[in-house]
């Protein structure tokens, strides 16, 4: 009995400290009988704990196996709260920008939506302001000349291209526009407006000049004449007329006193600047010149005999006049071309400050002369 009881003392309790683990070092092996030759042999108990070898291997191998099965489950967790509100954290900012950038997309397709009803108003006005005037226009001609010399009755008025009356209103809201501008640059000589103010109220009134050539042509390729006429201008204007507006080679000597004191290397390239426009105008007045000749001679071949004969080569004589006025067009361009370009030039030579200066003084300048054509026409007159 007492090996049984010591062999029940050296059961280990195992690695994991089951009391089912044995170590294999740990179990103990009986002595052999010859050992003890006193001691009676006698039926041993059945123990409650020695086991056989093999199946303490298999408890061992499922141990492991468990212990192995556990390992991903415990990776497996689920993230704590922590790891939660850091997400929420970075997630926030992500959508507050996604939908301000949607905000903002949407709202600058509003806009260009809006843009475009507005100019669509725009261009639908212009026409009818346009019918409006031509139809207050034709009604005028109508009450002016109902009558001819003699009692006869008047031919009828020809009708008023649109595009005419449209450049007419133009014009008028072009010249209020550039006194406005006239009062900016104004302030902002007086106020010492910085450089950079000053640029930006002299590239305006150059592109507001852009304009005005821009409308010019559109209404040269409707009526040439019209143009040419200056009828939109005042009567003083008209009196300084050069193919549809002013001399540039005169505008540079009414804006040099205004720019003074000028540096050497300015006056130089003014001057230079002066003479090529005088040489450029000479060369569009010839053209005109030989351009009217050629009409002269043209209409003095044309046979207008009473009897009709040659009636048709009269024709084709009248027809090739009238395509030879076409050039009228290309010299309004050119003129006006010319006139650009002597503006571009001379704000590449000055100061922003002087030019500002000098965009004034051609505003006050055509302000004078329109105010002048006002105090001749309400001059008084001797009675009939």
């Amino acid at each position: 009995m007492g090996i049984y009881e010591r062999q029940r003392h050296l059961v280990p309790t195992g690695v994991w400290g089951e009391p089912f683990r044995l170590d294999a070092d740990a179990v103990a092996m009986p002595l052999p009988l010859a050992a003890f030759p006193s001691v009676t042999v006698a039926t041993p108990a059945p123990l409650d704990v020695v086991e056989p070898e093999a199946e303490e291997i298999k408890l061992g191998k499922r141990l492991l196996q468990a212990q192995q099965d556990d390992v991903p489950r415990m990776q497996e967790a689920p993230p704590s709260s922590d790891s939660f509100s850091h997400d929420d954290d970075d997630a926030r900012p992500r959508d507050k920008v996604q939908r301000r950038l949607a905000q903002n997309r949407e709202a600058a397709r509003k806009s260009r939506l809006r843009k475009k009803a507005y100019i669509r108003n725009l261009e639908t006005s212009r026409v009818k302001l346009a019918q409006l005037e031509q139809e207050l226009i034709m009604a005028r001609r109508q009450q002016h000349g109902a009558y001819g010399v003699g009692g006869g009755v008047a031919p009828p008025a020809a009708p008023v291209d649109p595009r005419v009356a449209a450049f007419e209103l133009e014009y008028a809201h072009w010249v209020e526009e550039q006194s406005r501008q006239a009062t900016e640059l104004r302030a902002a000589l007086q106020s010492h407006a910085p450089d950079v103010q000053l640029r930006v109220l002299v590239d305006a009134a150059l592109a507001h000049y852009g304009a005005l050539f821009q409308a010019k042509a559109r209404a040269a390729r409707s009526d040439a004449f019209f143009v040419l006429s200056g009828v939109w201008r005042s009567p003083a204007e008209r009196f300084f007329l050069w193919i549809a507006g002013f001399r540039p080679s005169d505008l540079l000597k009414v804006l040099e006193p205004q720019l003074s004191p000028l540096m050497d290397h300015q006056a130089s390239e003014v001057r230079k600047l002066q003479n090529t426009a005088r040489q450029l105008e000479d060369a569009l007045s010839q053209g005109m010149s030989k351009l009217q000749q050629t009409l002269v001679d043209t209409l003095m071949t044309v046979d207008v005999s009473p009897d009709g004969a040659g009636g048709g080569y009269a024709g084709q004589q009248m027809a090739c006049a009238v395509g030879k006025l076409a050039d009228l067009v290309d010299f309004v361009d050119k003129a006006d071309h010319l006139r650009q370009q002597t503006l571009r030039n001379m704000h590449k030579i000055l100061t922003p400050r002087q030019a500002a200066r000098g965009l004034l003084a051609l505003a006050d300048y055509g302000q004078r002369l329109r105010a002048l054509s006002s105090l001749w026409a309400a001059r008084p007159r001797e009675p009939a």
